[in-house]
């Protein structure tokens, strides 16, 4: 039954599901596009998704879609590279509230968890124990564990700590037909007791003891004997000298044999001190030569390597460079890192590796560092290769499908020679090579053309040969990621047929309805069917506002970046993704949303998603979607969802009546202009009781929000009233003041210290004649068309700037962004567009990098916590206003928390205000609140300002130019500095009460004189 192609649910499973199971059962297009792939070649649209609110809520739903014959696939981070993770049946999603540490054991370094936690969670909430989880894969910040059960993860940590498998205890499972136990290291005894009580237990063990006794010759002798065998059923752990471990058997599984409930793991203690200690080859094949050599004199924790071809794409991709900055010369790196209870003790391994192979710290081709942050950053290069190596600038796209063979790692360079010849011989170029190469495993992304019945042929006859010759070495097809379909049909060409039946016999054991995870490992799909792409995918083709310039000018092209790696479910560090941390929902991460565009592009006949751009599937996902881009450079692939966005919502609501907040907040820029003429009555009417209120609600303003206060005079006003000559634009001291929406008609004090700064660094500011807009909140609405109107009148008012090559300076992120990087998106045939992108810079980059020698900022001599604009943060860069602050004597706190919250328009959305708020509670407001009174709060951006001042922190932030100008007049105070910033107060009650009369009264007069027109007709 679940090989049959599956349609509709069976009746009755979706209202049995609903009563019967504690969860969140969704079978919309939405939830199914969005788990349609995981990171793999492989899509299958499953028939719903069950995100159950417990573990015990997970196992029913298991046993009701048992009941109707429904196959059932576990998720957790869904970051599976084999097709482990996306199936035709139901999936299960344990990663929303399944994610408990259940208890620790500190004494006995033991922990059992919930399927859903995620490792980097389960290391921070093991911390003050001092212990750890020992397998480390790259996808740490948001795999779970009860995926890295699943898959037997390994990761770099690996050399150390083994496998997965080498790190279970015990496992509480449920097969199909609704066994649940704990299962681990079985006795004899142990073995007898089970069978003699009878029932489903008692057959599951005795058939894995006829098993063992039958296979026993065939297992010792058939499985590869090396640290990386991932590949097939674990069955050696049910050797005798394995201590018959059926919870280790289990391990690798890839969810086709039960569902893993809880895990009881052995942990590690995070050890005090590491070094890294990286070597230089001429070529990867030489440095994986060396490997075995070097485990001869040392035992490292981690023994990684990368070639030159990884670092020439991090380079041309402009990515990562800190990190290739500390590598030593080569064109191919080992990097070791030891571990010890000293720094002495660090050190000697590393320098007693160096003079056993007649090495010296001092050698060109030798770097050694036991500074942690530096190791960081060495270490970030080799962790980046899948995202860096998948989309490579020559356009040549890379997929994975053979990307974690191993092999014995003292035949390592042969194989790897071996490997580049079978390359060549189908025309795959230069793949890079790297990865943990202590355990003789390769990563590698091949460019496979899975876009033609050619390619897909030669797909398929690469893999078989691969198969082949890695089997030739001794190794296993899989050192890491699993079989899943990717290589489940390769399974014979390693293994043999008689241990494949095993297999096969193992499963029927378990999962006689296959019913777990069907179509995996045992009886798998073809290797080179339910491609994600495939010869007959044929993606429809739109016409586009922006232009996707580096995407060949093409939207599908552009979703494309997506290879589901899965960084943007991550919960800390970056700013990626704002929604997906609030929700911790998939639909609602950069992955899920890309999943719902691919859908949307109508390639396949079963498609997820339909009604193309008018997918209301797709609106809702985007609905979220903050427009913060910290995809455009958290993510590894450079995914713009931002740009994604504006693009569908244009197409969307074409021709149609949009929501109201897209012409209140959409066209901002028009309405205060207007209000510039009356600042105090309109701030007065936006706060008025009831009319305030009914106001908001009409422009589509969340009820719970405050509209910010408009300056009593503007910038401009402040500027023209000043009769200030303009400067020659071709004096090489001028430089154009960008007065954009935010610091002109609400903060104006912040480009009035900008001026300030910049004529104190002996610069001749100008600013322009007319008014000037980049159409920020046009594009974030989705009104490109009208965007672009906006920026082709701004470049015609900049023109005599333009042809005299005068910088413009930006001083709200979000507008700078647009200047840099979204206007040439926009119109990227305008040689006008890049020439104002190419002379932008921010405040902080014109004072770092272009002030006259011996300019110094004034001294703060302050200790400030600092937000960072997510437009900053992935388009514009910090590091200049770092080395501002510095120059300064500001002690700079810079948050890693993410996005504030408020994202433009986004935050003041009706709908949007709770999530808005959940995001600056993950750590941009307690940060806030933490700070010192006396301390400065800095955030350049005004929504970030916003939100700062409208969630509860009791403190005002200032941008950098503002802190900088109170310093030129002296000393800070000691206490809230900022109070000194000069900003224009809300109305008072009696004047929003005297508006509120006021409108009242007026109302009532027309409504008299339209009553009196009726009555004389």
């Amino acid at each position: 039954m679940s090989k049959r192609a599956l349609g509709a649910p069976p009746d009755g499973l979706v209202p049995a599901l609903r009563a019967e199971v504690d969860a969140e059962v969704r079978f919309d297009g939405g939830s199914r596009a969005a788990y349609s792939t995981d990171a793999s070649n492989y899509r299958q649209v499953p028939l719903g998704v069950v995100v159950p609110r417990s573990v015990d809520a997970g196992a029913r739903a298991v046993e009701v879609c048992a009941r109707h014959g429904v196959p059932v696939t576990s998720r957790g981070g869904g970051t599976s590279l084999a097709g482990q993770a996306t199936n035709s049946g139901v999936v299960i999603d344990w990663s929303k509230y399944c994610d408990a540490l259940v208890s620790v054991d500190p004494e006995a370094r033991t922990c059992v968890v919930e399927p859903g936690i995620v490792l980097d969670e389960l290391d921070r909430q093991l911390a003050d124990h001092h212990l750890k989880f020992g397998p480390k894969p790259s996808t740490h910040s948001h795999c779970s564990l009860g995926g890295m059960v699943g898959n037997n993860a390994c990761g770099a940590s690996a050399q150390a700590y083994g496998k997965t498998v080498d790190n279970v205890r015990r496992l509480e499972v449920l097969t199909a037909d609704g066994l649940r136990m704990w299962v681990g290291p079985t006795t004899a005894a142990e073995r007898a007791r089970i069978v003699a009580g009878g029932g489903r237990a008692a057959e599951l063990h005795a058939g894995l003891e006829r098993l063992v006794t039958e296979y026993l010759g065939d297992i010792r002798r058939g499985f590869p004997k090396l640290p990386r065998r991932v590949s097939g059923y674990n069955l050696d752990s049910l050797l005798p000298e394995n201590g018959f471990d059926v919870a280790r058997a289990l391990v690798g599984s890839e969810g086709t044999l039960v569902t893993v409930l809880h895990a009881e793991l052995d942990l590690v203690p995070v050890p005090p001190y590491e070094s890294l200690l990286v070597l230089g080859y001429d070529d990867i094949c030489r440095a994986a030569d060396d490997v075995p050599h070097l485990l001869e004199h040392c035992s490292p924790t981690q023994l990684e390597a990368l070639d030159g071809r990884m670092a020439q794409l991090m380079r041309e991709e402009h990515a990562y460079l800190d990190s290739l900055a500390t590598l030593p010369e080569g064109d191919s790196w080992l990097l070791l890192q030891f571990s010890g209870d000293s720094r002495e003790d660090v050190d000697e391994q590393a320098h007693a590796l160096l003079a056993a192979v007649g090495r010296a710290e001092q050698d060109a081709s030798v770097a050694f560092s036991d500074d942690p942050a530096r190791e960081r950053r060495m270490l970030r290069a080799r962790e980046a290769g899948l995202g860096v190596t998948a989309r490579p600038p020559d356009d040549r796209e890379t997929w994975e499908g053979w990307e974690d063979s191993a092999v014995p790692p003292d035949r390592l360079g042969d194989y790897l020679r071996d490997l580049k010849r079978l390359f060549a011989e189908f025309g795959y170029g230069h793949p890079s090579l790297y990865g943990h190469f202590g355990q003789g495993c390769v990563h590698t992304r091949i460019p496979f053309g899975l876009t033609s019945a050619t390619g897909v042929a030669d797909f398929r006859r690469f893999l078989e040969r691969a198969a082949d010759l890695v089997a030739s070495y001794g190794g296993s097809l899989s050192g890491e990621h699993g079989d899943g379909q990717a290589r489940g049909e390769l399974l014979t060409r390693m293994f043999g047929e008689r241990l494949v039946t095993a297999f096969r016999e193992l499963k029927s054991l378990f999962d006689p309805g296959d019913l777990m995870n069907p179509g995996k490992v045992v009886d798998p799909n073809p290797v080179d069917g339910q491609l994600r792409l495939g010869p007959a995918w044929r993606p429809t083709a739109s016409r586009t506002h922006f232009g996707y310039p580096e995407d060949e000018h093409s939207f599908s092209r552009a979703v494309l970046r997506c290879v589901g790696i899965g960084n943007c479910r991550s919960r800390q560090g970056g700013v990626m993704c704002p929604s997906y941390r609030a929700t911790l929902e998939e639909e609602h991460s950069t992955r899920g949303r890309a999943r719902l565009l691919f859908e949307m592009l109508d390639g396949h006949p079963d498609r997820a998603v339909g009604d193309g751009w008018r997918s209301t599937e797709v609106r809702d996902a985007l609905d979220l979607c903050l427009a913060c881009k910290g995809c455009k450079s958290d993510c590894p692939t450079g995914v713009d969802m931002a740009t994604y966005k504006s693009e569908f919502l244009a197409h969307h609501y074409a021709r149609r009546l949009r929501p109201a907040a897209h012409y209140s907040m959409g066209w901002l820029p028009l309405w205060a202009r207007l209000a510039e003429h009356a600042p105090h009555v309109a701030n007065s009417l936006l706060r008025a009781p009831g009319l305030g209120r009914a106001g908001r609600r009409l422009a589509g303003v969340d009820p719970a929000r405050q509209a910010p206060v408009f300056a009593e005079r503007t910038f401009l006003r402040w500027w023209r009233a000043l009769g200030t000559e303009p400067p020659d634009p071709a004096d090489p001291a001028t430089v154009l003041l960008w007065p954009d929406t935010f610091s002109n008609h609400f903060h104006p004090s912040v480009a009035i210290s900008a001026v300030r700064l910049l004529e104190d660094a002996g610069f001749r500011v100008a600013v322009p004649r007319a008014p000037v807009c980049c159409g920020l909140t046009w594009i974030s609405t989705g009104q490109p068309a009208i965007a672009k109107r906006v920026l082709h009148r701004t470049l015609r008012t900049l023109s005599p700037y333009l042809d005299a090559g005068t910088p413009v300076v930006g001083l709200e992120p979000s507008c700078t962004a647009v200047l840099r990087s979204d206007g040439p998106e926009l119109l990227p045939d305008d040689q006008d567009v890049r020439r104002l992108a190419e002379r932008t810079r921010t405040f902080a980059e014109q004072l770092v990098h272009h002030a006259p020698d011996g300019w110094r900022p004034p001294r703060l001599s302050r200790a400030a916590t600092v937000q960072t604009h997510c437009h900053q943060h992935a388009v514009l860069g910090f590091d200049a206003d770092r080395e501002l602050m510095r120059r300064a004597a500001v002690d700079a706190d810079v948050l890693d928390e993410g996005c504030c919250g408020l994202a433009g328009n986004f935050g003041f959305e009706r709908g949007h205000h709770e999530v808005s708020m959940a995001i600056g509670e993950l750590g941009v407001l307690p940060a806030v609140r933490a700070a010192p009174p006396g301390g400065l709060v800095l955030a350049d951006g005004f929504s970030c300002r916003t939100q700062i001042e409208q969630g509860d922190t009791g403190r005002r932030a200032l941008h950098l130019a503002e802190a900088l100008s109170l310093g030129l007049d002296g000393n800070l105070p000691s206490d809230h500095p900022e109070r000194l910033a000069r900003r224009t107060d809300p109305p008072s009650r009696a004047a929003r009460w005297a508006a509120g009369a006021g409108a009242a009264a007026l109302t009532g007069a027309a409504a008299a004189g339209v009553a009196a027109r009726l009555r004389r007709s």
